[in-house]
């Protein structure tokens, strides 16, 4: 991975994906943390990405869709990138856009998975942005009504990307708001 210093980047790294054997290999079964002395042939053990790019590509193993990214959630992904809580799909504070492009490096068809992500934060951003101009337009009390707090509801959806950036949103709409009430200050 090109991110040696980021800490995202070595969360995301250590994220478990199931791999399938395709051949034995003596006096490796601890890898998976099991009791075996050996991994045959069609085991199926969860290593951390750094030890699947090895696996895989020395052509041992195939590595196995996470549910992070399967059908499943690609589907809705597809059908409204917005309605999916990419926070609960991943550990490691919610990483998902970091596992992905780390499992994209793995895969032989980098374009779809590239595409999915792409698109997922393209169309997610309008509303990261819209939602953190709103909650901050709503002051201190930033959405807390009968139903909760709904500001804090939205960002525990969210990756942990897109709420670096809510939080940039909500900073540079208070700044904004600064700057024009200082400015139209001095206009009177």
């Amino acid at each position: 991975m090109d991110d040696y210093f980021s800490i995202d980047a070595i969360l995301a790294e250590n994220q478990r994906v199931g791999c399938r054997f395709k051949i034995d290999i003596a006096d490796m079964g601890h890898l998976g943390g099991g009791g075996e002395r050996d991994i045959t042939r069609s085991n199926t053990l969860q290593l951390p990405i750094w030890l699947v790019y090895t696996v895989v590509l020395s052509d041992w193993a195939d590595m196995i869709m996470p549910p992070a990214f399967g059908s499943k959630v690609r589907n809705a992904l597809k059908a409204d990138p917005c309605s999916v809580r990419l926070s609960g799909l991943v550990g490691a504070g919610g990483l998902w856009y970091v596992f992905g492009k780390t499992i994209m490096e793995i895969l032989d068809k980098k374009q779809e998975m590239s595409d999915l992500l792409t698109n997922t934060f393209r169309k997610r951003l309008v509303q990261v942005i819209d939602q953190a101009q709103h909650f901050n337009a709503l002051g201190p009390a930033g959405g807390v009504g009968p139903g909760g707090d709904s500001a804090q509801s939205f960002r525990e959806g969210l990756d942990g990307t897109e709420r670096e950036l809510f939080a940039l949103a909500q900073e540079g709409a208070k700044r904004m708001k600064r700057w024009y009430e200082e400015s139209d200050r001095g206009r009177r």
